[in-house]
Order: structure tokens, then sequence, then C-alpha cells
């Protein structure tokens, strides 16, 4: 145990304890009092502004006005904050997304940022923005463009209260899973909270990071694209279920998700090649209207689709191996077709995917994933093991502000598990924050793994070498343990 974590625990204990050198109260002292154990307000209009202006325009601010002009990349406001002692904070940011929903960067100390989603609004509304862990002496907050387009009121630091125990549920959702998918699912139970599972998209990524830091990570993901029907008759040839069963077989997890090629409707242009059919513009297939009946010719294409993959999810089952199964991913965003026409269609498909491949298919060897944030997206207890979420920023941080919403979303019992992710988490961050998130998966390639800007060799180590973070030679055995 070491950095921030080790400094904050050791405070802890020692102030309870009187450990020589830190001062305690004797019954004679005099009370004594923390000026920063209250909620404290700051006006976005005493801040420092970086290509943004002060206006009154939007009745209904605090102080004597708010920030607007966040239209450009760099555009923020920098907010000045002194703490008495290092400590964790709840971060709330009032907030009018006038203009539809948005997005803001939160960055503490010029280090690592975290993404906060803006719902829209007309009028202002109070935000959670996840946590801070601010040191002790002057610190920086940072409210960054993103997709910009709203205005700034103010923000309130809340000190954070402990994470109380979680109460997960001990039975996959699926009544008829098989013996795979409930070992894997009681050894996640047992390490959620104290643990985290390292993750890689792509078993040849994943091998990369072995070569990188001499561990290789203990869950891989792949992906069924290539077997959708729309590309498969365009001769795509998948190779991921040979591949999840190698790092099955030398004692892995595997995670797989479906990039849903469109089943038709792919438009095929230079603009939009065939082969980014899962995209919303890439295809005028319309998943409302498909699933307006069962026997209309579309609807009949899904089901063409979902047998399809059955084939090849049946061909992991028969191989003993059991799936962390994550379909329909990021639908909320609306970039992906199953997501384009809003949250019923796409729980409504979600239900049919689970009923086809459960009920029809007999796949028992499944543990059902969501990967959505936002209440009105999400099917339900009963058809959903685990809650996920997709979070692409950048400086290694904890991302507990999508930690936070799904706590939330699933009332504390569903575990939780950042299944992408552009840049891997600082394990010290992540136990200072109490994100205690199961899993994290690097996004492949150049782009995330492979990009010094987001995961640095030297990162890389100190996530891979951490007794908090649970590698593939330490997981042999997860079938019995």
């Amino acid at each position: 145990m070491t950095g921030m974590l080790s400094y904050l625990l050791y405070g802890a204990v020692a102030l309870a304890a009187g450990v020589r050198g830190v001062p305690t109260c004797s019954p004679q002292d005099p009370p004594t009092t923390d000026p920063d154990a209250e909620a404290r307000t700051f006006e976005a209009e005493d801040g420092t502004l970086s290509g943004t202006t002060i206006d009154t325009a939007q009745a209904g601010y605090t102080g004597t006005g708010y920030v607007t002009g966040f239209d450009e990349g760099d555009d923020k406001v920098t907010f000045t904050v002194d703490s008495t002692t290092t400590r964790l904070y709840d971060l709330n940011i009032r907030v009018a997304a006038i203009y539809g929903e948005k997005r803001t960067y939160v960055v503490l100390n010029g280090g690592a940022s975290s993404e906060v989603y803006f719902p829209a609004s007309d009028d202002w509304a109070d935000i959670s923005g996840g946590q801070l862990l601010l040191s002790e002496g002057s610190n920086t907050i940072d409210i960054v463009n993103n997709w910009g387009w709203y205005l700034i009121d103010s923000i309130t630091l809340t000190p954070s209260t402990p994470r109380p125990p979680h109460e997960i549920n001990a039975e996959l959702v699926n009544p008829a899973a098989n013996a795979d998918a409930t070992a894997l699912y009681a050894y996640l139970r047992s390490i959620y909270g104290n643990k985290i599972l390292s993750g890689q998209q792509e078993l040849s990524d994943a091998n990369w990071v072995g070569e990188q830091t001499g561990k290789i990570p203990a869950v891989v993901s792949v992906d069924l694209m290539d077997y959708s029907p729309s590309r498969v008759e365009r001769g795509t040839v998948g190779t991921s279920v040979e591949e999840a069963i190698v790092h099955s077989e030398r004692g892995g997890i595997v995670s797989v998700l479906w990039h849903w090629n469109a089943p038709t409707g792919l438009y095929d242009t230079e603009e939009h090649k065939w082969w980014s059919g899962f995209y919303t513009d890439a295809t005028d297939f319309d998943v409302e209207a498909a699933l307006s009946s069962t026997t209309n010719a579309n609807h009949t294409l899904l089901i063409r689709d979902i047998d399809a993959i059955a084939v090849q999810l049946k061909r992991l089952q028969d191989a003993g191996v059991p799936v962390l199964w994550r379909p329909l991913h990021e639908a909320e965003g609306g970039w992906f077709w199953w997501g384009a026409k809003g949250a019923e269609p796409a729980k409504k498909l979600y239900a049919v995917l689970y009923e086809r491949l459960t009920e029809y298919h007999g796949l028992n060897n499944l543990i059902w994933l969501w990967n959505s944030l936002l209440e009105e997206w999400y099917p339900g207890d009963a058809t959903v093991d685990i809650l996920t979420a997709d979070v692409y920023v950048q400086g290694n941080g904890p991302m507990s502000t999508q930690y936070n919403q799904l706590i939330e979303l699933g009332q504390d019992k569903k575990l939780i598990a950042a299944a992408e992710v552009g840049a891997a988490p600082l394990p010290d961050l992540l136990q200072a924050y109490e994100a205690q998130w199961l899993w994290f998966t690097v996004w492949g390639g150049d782009s995330y793994i492979r990009n010094p800007d987001w995961n640095s060799p030297e990162n890389l180590q100190t996530i891979y070498d951490s007794e908090y973070v649970l590698t593939l030679d330490e997981i042999q055995g997860w079938r019995s343990s």
C-alpha cells in the first residue's frame, strides 16, 4: 500500500490512536473547528476564466452572474479551493444545459479528468460531478468545454461519507445458469470491493501488455462483430471465438461484446463503408420499426442475426467458457443504431436478445451486462447481472463519477465494472476514491493501450505491479476459489 492512500489511512489511524507526533484533543482542550467540514459553494463568476465570459441573461443564477461561452476545446472556468487537509469531497455543479444534453470535463489540479453528463434543462439544475480528492493547501478545479454550450453558475463541495458495505445479489438472473457461469459469478462477488481485475480488449493487445509489464491481464474482451451476417456476406471471417478459448484455457476470464452490423440498409458509400454499419449514420435500419411487430421482414432479420451469434456463443459454452456478455453497448449515446431511436426500443431489443439466447437457445454460460448510466435506459434488475460503463478520459483517474452513478442505478445490488476505458486507472486513486470497479478493460490498438499519452509505460507498470490489481497469474483456480 503506497502513495496517497497510505497517507490517508495513516492519518486516520494516527488520529484515532493518538500516535506520537500527531496531536489529539484532551478533554480539557477547547473544541477545534474545521472550516472544511461543511459544504462550501464557489461562484463561477469568481473563478479564473479562459475563453469564457460572465453573463446574467439566464434568470435564477446565484451570486452576481454565471459563466458561459464554452464553445472551443480549451474553454474553461477554474476554481481555486483551499483545503486544510487531504480529504475526499462530493462535487455538485449548478448548471443550465439549455441547448440540450451535454458533457463536461472536470480536471483536478491539472491531472486526471472525469466526464460529467448534464441532462437537458431549461432552468438551473444541481448535477453530481462525482468526487474530488483535494490535497492539503491550494487546489484547482477546472470545468472544461467537452461538448460545450452550457452555463455554469457555481460548484459546491461537501465532505464525502464512507461507502457502506455492498449488498450484491447472490444469484444470477438466469435461474438455469450453468456451473461455469455460477462459479465465475461467485468468484467475482468474492473479490468485489477488495481487488480489481486487469483487463484488455483483444488477445493480441493483452499479450502485448504482458510483454511490456511482465503480467498478462486477467480479463480479455473480444468482439463478435465479424460474425454479423451483413459482414459475413461481404467476406469477413471471425476469429474472436478461438481467441476467447485461448485465453480461457490459460485460466483467464472472457468478456464478449458485439458491434452489431445492421442486418440491412447499409449505405456503403465513401463516407460510410459497409464495415461501419453498426453506426447510426451508416445505415437506415430502423430498430423501432423492426420491433413494431414480429412479422415484418426486418424483425425476421434481427432474429436471424441473433441466431447467428448464438452459434458462436454456443461454441464457447461447449468449450466450458463462461462469458461476461455485453450486448447493445453504449446504447444511450445514440451513435449506434440500436440506441438511435431512444431508450424504449433499445430496452425492447435487449429483452428480445435475452429471451432468444437464454430461453430459445439455452445459452446458460452468459453473465448479462448492461452498459448504460441513465435510469430511463435501464432494462431492469430481472435481466441484468452486472452494470458497466465505458469511460474515455485521460489521466488514469478513478472514474468515480460513473461508478457512483451505477451504484445509484443498481441500488448497490449489482456488481459494477469499467467495461471500456481509454486509460487504465491508477490503483491508489481507485482506493482513495472508493471507486471499487470490479474490472477495467482498456481499448486496444495504437489509439489507447499502446498510446503513451493515454497509458504511459510507467503508469502501466505501476498498475500491473500493484497488489490491488489482479493479473492472469493471480487468478488461477478461480473456478474452485
